[in-house]
């Protein structure tokens, strides 16, 4: 049963395909480890009599020819896409014991291809965090461990859950979503593959809301060709999104073998940046190398606009957080206060016992920016900066077809390390808030290990809607790299 877990997606769908093994067989093999990861802290909520349920109908399907891209193929789906009759959380306690009645679109989409659902990943509370350490349910933690240290790592986030449950081959492969790298962090640190697709490739309908100029679905999974594989499912115009664009989806498969020879991949001379570790640097280096020796042209290009993209993201998002936040009430649905005086000591208090530190931190900050008196001074000036920030792209995207950049400033740091000093905790997302203002794609791969074991990403930044040659790209990386590191199952009981 433990050969199955290590399958790729791209693996385990040839080899349902061709009836090698069952939809059965492979999702009780997952299931299994799922239980003997518990330690992880994976999952929110664990499905396994719909995860059987639904690989019956796969194998059923399979049997009568009917099999559909995704048939069959056991998937974790982040606890902030709602999920028909599954509870689901956003990682909060004001959404404990919310179950939706409808599904969203992404999710919806993966079904009608055939996919099996494992269960809700795990989270940062309302995807707001870089750590997965604001859940509600307590911090997933990282399958990986530095050489000779004991110490419990991050998995990143806010996507945590879902990188780590891909990492420790929990799922082949799980859905995630990123408003400032919750997709490309979690990668990065997991030694997992993950894609930001173009702002309105995927749907946000029925993904629970953050900051809606900024969030937008994706996949991680064990490789590129995964990655490929599950965007081309989750993809889709959306009448229920206004920001769903109705554009067709490519076969990104199909195009992954086409090498980079031709392509210029700019560098951007300011992600070169203070306090980030020499091992990234080198990394950065070593990746540019490598594609230059298949044929790529590297060149140096400017974002002059970068230095601004931190303090832009962090009034923009948490102003959109403000206004998203504002409808958990205590009324309609989710937690809700007891020995409440009137109708607003219930919203008060409410509110005060569900969300947890970090989102009444950025309610606070994004109501502040949004008030009469700064709001000139501080979102409206964002917003001018946001323009400006993906206005930058637009001219160096004139002299090159993408970026490679590092995805984050170090490895995974211990648990507990950061969490206290917010600042630093959000210094951590210098290389990945900058694609989100500008509503950019971008694949974030691993490339390599510290001296100390743990994992590096490299992050490829792309024109708008051009995700096939970003993962084109990025399968050229992914030969030269050649990472096949695992972590040690050290989760496992003996």
């Amino acid at each position: 049963m433990s050969g199955l877990t290590d399958l790729t997606l791209a693996e385990a769908r040839d080899a349902v395909a061709a009836k090698k093994v069952s939809s059965s067989e492979l999702t009780e093999a997952f299931l299994k480890a799922m239980e003997a990861a518990r330690s992880l802290n994976a999952f929110i909520t664990e499905t396994p009599e719909r995860a059987f349920e639904m690989a019956a109908a796969s194998d059923k399907r399979i049997a009568a020819g009917n099999a559909r891209p995704l048939e069959g193929l056991p998937l974790a789906i982040k606890d902030l896409y709602c999920t028909k009759g599954v509870r689901t959380t956003a990682g909060s306690k004001i959404l404990h014991n919310y179950v939706p009645q409808y599904e969203s679109t992404v999710s919806q989409n993966l079904w009608d291809n055939g996919a099996v659902m494992l269960g809700k990943a795990n989270l940062d509370e309302f995807a707001m965090g870089s750590s997965n350490e604001t859940s509600y349910f307590g911090p997933c933690i990282s399958p990986w461990r530095a050489k000779g240290s004991d110490a419990k790592l991050v998995p990143g986030g806010s996507s945590g859950g879902s990188a780590c449950a891909v990492s420790a081959n929990l799922c082949l492969g799980a859905t995630a979503t990123d408003t400032g790298g919750s997709i490309r962090t979690p990668a990065a640190v997991t030694g997992t593959t993950g894609i930001k697709p173009t702002y309105g490739r995927c749907s946000r309908w029925g993904i629970v809301a953050f900051a809606s100029s900024l969030d937008q679905a994706g996949p991680i999974s064990h490789t590129v060709r995964d990655c490929a594989i599950m965007l081309k499912a989750m993809a889709s115009v959306d009448p229920k999104d206004s920001t769903s664009v109705d554009l067709p989806v490519p076969d990104y498969e199909a195009g992954l073998e086409a090498g980079v020879k031709g392509l210029r991949i700019g560098i951007p001379k300011e992600y070169r940046v203070e306090g980030t570790s020499p091992e990234i640097d080198a990394i950065w280096n070593k990746g540019a190398d490598w594609l230059k020796a298949q044929g790529a042209e590297i060149v140096e290009v400017s974002l002059p606009h970068t230095k601004y993209a931190l303090p832009t993201y962090y009034i923009v998002a948490p102003a959109e957080a403000s206004s998203n936040l504002a409808r958990y009430d205590g009324v309609r649905y989710g937690h809700r206060a007891e020995g409440i005086e009137d109708l607003i000591d219930l919203y008060q208090k409410s509110r005060a016992e569900g969300f947890g530190s970090e989102v009444r931190r950025r309610i606070l900050i994004g109501t502040y920016v949004l008030s009469a008196g700064y709001y000139d001074a501080y979102y409206l000036r964002a917003q001018k900066l946001r323009s400006l920030i993906a206005r930058d792209f637009t001219e160096a995207f004139k002299q090159c077809d993408m970026l490679l950049t590092p995805a984050t400033p170090g490895p995974a740091f211990a648990i507990g390390e950061k969490i206290s000093d917010p600042v630093t905790m959000y210094l951590y997302d210098v290389f990945t808030v900058t694609v989100n203002l500008a509503g950019l794609p971008s694949l974030v791969l691993p490339a390599g290990l510290t001296e100390s074991g743990l994992p590096l990403g490299l992050q490829f930044i792309g024109k708008a809607f051009d995700e096939a040659t970003l993962l084109r790209a990025g399968r050229a990386l992914e030969v030269a790299a050649q990472f096949t590191a695992k972590p040690q199952p050290w989760w496992r009981a003996p």
